[in-house]
């Protein structure tokens, strides 16, 4: 083979190597906030920030932007989530990402009415909401 049929054999190979060459979600943690206040196990708010986180890891994957807000619809207590990922990411790499995210937040937030993970390539939030604050809170789904 001459030097040109060698050249093509490596572009042909290197671009086939590049089709099959997959990146992963950077979850490197930027930062994780909690609110001071703590809810029990068998506390209503346990069971709305269930359906809430949920629902985040669920619909943000798929959500235009990578970008969905949820709130609860147990009035006992509702919750409030905000998640988002990286619009260069996949939905299958969103997905991996909030859940390192959620991960993250609930090794340093146990049990905690409100916390906030941060990670390069992803953010996920929960809080509970009051009525009054309901009334006033805007929801983009």
């Amino acid at each position: 083979m001459g030097f040109l049929q060698n050249l093509a054999l490596i572009i042909v190979v290197l671009f086939t190597l590049c089709k099959n060459v997959r990146s992963v979600p950077n979850t490197n943690v930027t930062s994780v906030l909690c609110n001071s206040g703590v809810y029990t196990r068998g506390d209503p708010f346990a069971i709305s920030l269930a359906y809430v986180l949920a629902e985040l890891e669920t619909e943000t994957p798929t959500s235009k932007g990578y970008d969905y807000y949820n709130i609860s619809p147990y009035p006992n207590a509702f919750a409030y989530g905000h998640a988002a990922c990286n619009k260069n990411l996949t939905s299958s790499d969103c997905t991996t990402c909030l859940g390192a995210a959620k991960t993250a937040m609930f090794s340093a937030c146990q049990s905690r009415i409100g916390a906030r993970s941060v990670l390069h390539d992803c953010t996920i939030r929960q809080e509970e909401v009051t009525n009054l604050e309901l009334s006033t809170l805007t929801v983009h789904c």
